[in-house]
């Protein structure tokens, strides 16, 4: 918290300064014309060769601050976006917003647990982590938060998060560019499409006319000078007007390539930028530096070859310029040579474009986990194990508020299956829900919340909080029993954590009881890890029977001065008190 509100006290005294510079500037360009103007006036007045000088510096002196003012300009942008990155995280610390984009297109309510888990949607916990800007930065991100990694990657993730830890300065400079450069789903799927078009090469005939016209202008241009022949206009008249048919010829082929392409020149230039940041930090951790290396193709650097990108789909946007596409194409067959630069372009990096722009998702993701790590210094990273042991001490659910949350030391090694039972509002579900978060960020190289932990990663198969599918026709019920489906067929094919939250609900309690516990006996049959919470006490009592594999353990919650306490502390044992009476009782239901 320091931190940030430093930085803001510090970027607030930039921001100031800046635009004081920027309205100096704007000032001075304004009186630069003037002084131009009057100069000019003067010079066709008097006919004083002076004026005409002093018109001309008075022109370099507006180009000069014009240069400036764009830059002061581009660091205002910077300025205001690193000053908003600092408040949002005091806000999002002080627990007074989230505002952060929460993913919700991401959501996948056929997946193992993205729903139940919410790891997308408001509150979820794509939002507490999303520190993203860029499209491709939050589509990686949640990429990330669906899959497990391999062992090999967990670890090179956690020591790339490590480094990235200490590089706050540098994570939130990059951050910044990414908000400045309003990157949208849309940019990046114009660029994409756009690079992944295979174009014909364009006709011989065309190529040798776009050399040999714009040479013959100027060569009869030159010859008008040399020997002031009017004729010669006359010709220069033919010729241009022979371009502007050539151009004709490729107007379609032009207007195809920048089709939907509004503004991608500028989106360009800001992963020209982002990409130019990673190549100018130096990192120490292998996966770090194994995606800066991507960024070096044909002995130059990514950032080169996207700002040249950008420069030609700036250029090609003069076609857009009646007058000047006339004027520039007549001449030279300006937007011809472009249209052959960008098809070269395309040819020569059309497989490395989506590599370097993968990379800029890449680091935005690892930074975002970066992020939660450094805000929370008592979370660790787990120990990565391949012996089916999974523990962790003073678990708890990384979005409850550290002010309050209770953590519990729990483990799955030897036995390796938990019945977890305790009265409504006790914490069950919460717990399931603080297991099955951490073993997702662990999955993926994050740090997690507790203050020790081991894990042999799995995938994770959750069943805790499904909804009637209106639009399959199908009920609560039926969904869930698809779910279970799904669960089984995926623990045929291998092991993985489960997290089931009072199954059964839509049916009898005989039915239900009876259900559960074939339910629990398959899964870890199938060598499942992991818990089942229920209020069935004769679901607890197939611990009899597998003893090495199952184990009880509750939620109680106390009578106190006539009201519910709730200690969210997990015990050993089957659960004894019941509060569901007592509360309607209490609330005058019964």
């Amino acid at each position: 918290m320091d931190y940030y509100q430093d930085r803001v006290s510090h970027y607030s005294e930039l921001l100031r300064k800046t635009n004081k510079k920027f309205n100096s500037i704007s000032l001075l360009r304004l009186l630069s014309v003037f002084i131009c103007l009057f100069m000019i006036f003067y010079y066709i007045k008097t006919n004083e060769i002076s004026y005409l000088a002093g018109a001309f510096v008075s022109f370099i002196g507006f180009v000069f601050l014009m240069r400036m003012h764009w830059k002061l300009s581009f660091q205002k942008q910077l300025l205001i976006a690193l000053l908003k990155i600092n408040k949002n995280e005091i806000s999002f610390l002080k627990r007074e917003a989230l505002p952060f984009e929460n993913g919700i297109e991401f959501n996948d309510f056929h997946h193992p647990y993205a729903y139940d888990l919410d790891i997308f949607g408001e509150h979820s916990l794509f939002q507490n982590l999303n520190r993203t800007a860029t499209f491709i930065g939050k589509k990686t991100l949640a990429n990330q938060l669906l899959k497990l990694n391999s062992n090999e990657g967990i670890l090179e993730n956690q020591e790339a998060i490590s480094e990235l830890i200490s590089k706050i300065n540098w994570r939130q400079e990059f951050n910044a560019l990414a908000v400045v450069s309003h990157d949208s789903k849309d940019y990046y799927e114009s660029l994409i499409n756009w690079n992944s078009v295979k174009n014909d090469k364009l006709p011989k005939v065309l190529n040798i006319l776009s050399f040999a016209f714009p040479i013959l202008f100027f060569g009869v241009l030159a010859a008008y000078f040399v020997t002031s022949k009017t004729i010669l206009l006359s010709y220069m008249t033919y010729i241009f007007i022979g371009n502007l048919i050539v151009l004709g010829r490729a107007i379609k082929r032009i207007q195809s390539e920048i089709a939907k392409a509004d503004n991608i020149d500028k989106i360009i230039k800001q992963y020209s930028l982002l990409v130019e940041k990673i190549e100018l930090e130096k990192f120490e951790s292998k996966k770090l530096i194994q995606l800066k290396q991507k960024l070096i193709f044909k002995n130059a650097s990514a950032s080169s070859h996207l700002k040249q990108l950008s420069e030609l789909f700036s250029r090609m946007d003069t076609i857009s310029n009646l007058v000047t596409a006339i004027l520039f194409n007549g001449t030279f067959l300006f937007n011809l040579h472009v249209l052959k630069a960008l098809l070269k372009w395309k040819e020569d990096y059309r497989d490395e474009l989506k590599q370097w722009i993968d990379v800029i998702g890449e680091f935005e993701a690892l930074s975002s986990l970066a992020n939660l790590a450094y805000n929370n210094p008592d979370f660790v990273f787990p120990e990565i194990n391949t012996e089916y042991e999974i523990g962790f001490k003073n678990l708890s659910h990384p979005l409850l508020n550290p002010v309050s949350r209770v953590g519990n030391d729990t483990h799955f090694y030897p036995e390796s299956f938990m019945i977890l039972t305790g009265s409504n509002m006790s914490g069950k579900s919460t717990f399931l829900r603080s297991l099955g978060v951490n073993m997702v960020l662990g999955g993926i190289g994050s740090v997690v919340c507790a203050s020790e932990a081991k894990i042999h990663p799995l995938p994770v198969l959750v069943s805790m909080r499904l909804s009637d599918s209106l639009a399959d026709s199908e009920s609560y019920f039926f969904a869930e029993i698809k779910r279970l489906k799904q669960i089984m067929d995926a623990l045929e094919e291998k092991p993985a954590f489960v997290l089931l939250d009072e199954i059964l609900r839509g049916t009898n309690s005989d039915d239900k009881r009876n259900g559960t516990i074939e339910v629990v006996k398959k899964v870890i049959a199938k060598n499942a890890i992991g818990a089942i919470a229920t209020h069935d006490i004769e679901v607890c009592l197939t611990t009899n029977e597998y003893p090495e594999i199952l184990t009880n353990q509750c939620f109680e919650v106390e009578i106190k001065n006539n009201d519910l306490h709730f200690d969210y502390k997990l015990r050993n044992g089957i659960c004894k008190n019941k509060s569901a009476t007592f509360l309607m009782q209490k609330m005058g239901v019964i």
